[in-house]
C-alpha cells in the first residue's frame, strides 16, 4: 500500500535525545517503505547556520540521508525555529526544501502544506519579527556572525520569545479561521495540513464549496504525532509514545 507521512515541531535539542532517537526509528521503520516524508518546520528547537556541523546536528543528517538513500523522498518546510535551514542541510540529508503553501497530490487527494505560523496573523507582532527573519538581507547579516555569537543571539531570542508568547491570548497564538479559509480557497483544496500552534487535532472548515479539513500536527514531547496519508484510507493524525 503506497503511503506517505508527515511530521512537524520536534523541537530536535542535544538536551532532549530521547527525540532524535524517536525519530531515528521512525525513519528506519518507514525508510524504503514510505513513498515521502515531510518535515513541515521546527524540525530543530534552534537552527543557527548549516556550518554548525555538532555531532548531534550530523547525527540527525545521517539518519535522514540512510532515509532518502533507500528511496523514500524526503521533504522539508521552514519553521519559525529553523528558518535558517540551507540548502547545504537539505543536500547533506537527500532532500529538498518546499514554500509554505505548496499544494501536493496525495493519492487523488489535494492537500497544501504549511508550518502554519503565516496563519496567525492575528499575532501581528509576530507576523513582523516572521518578515524580517525570513528576509535574505537579515540571513545574511546573521550568517555571517561567528557560530558562537549566533548561538547566543539564538538563546536570548528564545528566552524572549517564550517571555512574549506567556503574556499573549491563546487565540492570538491560534491561526486565524479566516486567514485558513483563503488560504484554502486560494489554493483550491479541501484539506490543509500544518503544525506550529501545538494543538494536534482535526478541524472542519466552511468553505464556499463545501466542508474542508484543517490537520493539525503535535509538537514532540512524551508523545509523538504524525499524519498517515495512504491510497485506500486517505489521512489519518495518529501519536505515540517516545519513551
Amino acid at each position: 500500500m503506497a503511503y506517505s507521512l508527515f511530521i512537524s515541531d520536534l523541537h530536535l535539542d542535544p538536551e532532549r535525545p530521547e527525540h532524535l532517537e524517536a525519530l531515528k526509528t521512525l525513519l528506519a521503520e518507514h525508510a524504503g517503505q514510505a513513498d515521502a516524508l515531510y518535515v513541515l518546520g521546527d524540525l530543530f528547537e534552534a537552527w543557527i547556520g548549516d556550518d554548525d556541523d555538532t555531532p548531534f546536528n550530523q547525527a540527525a543528517i545521517a539518519a535522514f540521508r540512510q532515509f532518502s538513500d533507500s528511496g523514500s523522498k524526503l521533504y522539508f518546510m521552514h519553521g519559525n525555529r529553523d528558518f535558517l535551514l540551507g540548502e547545504d542541510f537539505a543536500t547533506a540529508c537527500g532532500g529538498t526544501f518546499l514554500e509554505e503553501g505548496t499544494v501536493v497530490d496525495l493519492y487523488g487527494t489535494a492537500a497544501q502544506l504549511m508550518h502554519g505560523d503565516s496563519l496567525c496573523t492575528l499575532d501581528t507582532e509576530y507576523q513582523q519579527f516572521r518578515a524580517m527573519a525570513r528576509s535574505p538581507e537579515w540571513q545574511q547579516g546573521m550568517l555571517s556572525q561567528p557560530l558562537e555569537q549566533r548561538r547566543m543571539i539564538a538563546q536570548g531570542m528564545r528566552m524572549q520569545s517564550q517571555g512574549k508568547n506567556a503574556n499573549k491570548a491563546e487565540n492570538i497564538m491560534d491561526v486565524t479561521p479566516e486567514e485558513v479559509i483563503k488560504s484554502m480557497e486560494t489554493a483550491g483544496v479541501q484539506h490543509l495540513i500544518h503544525g506550529h500552534t501545538h494543538r494536534p487535532d482535526v478541524h472542519d472548515v466552511r468553505l464556499t464549496d463545501g466542508t474542508g479539513k484543517r490537520w493539525v500536527l503535535g509538537d514532540w514531547g512524551k508523545l509523538g504525532w504524525q499524519i498517515v496519508a495512504d491510497s485506500e484510507r486517505g489521512l489519518r493524525l495518529e501519536s505515540f509514545a517516545i519513551s
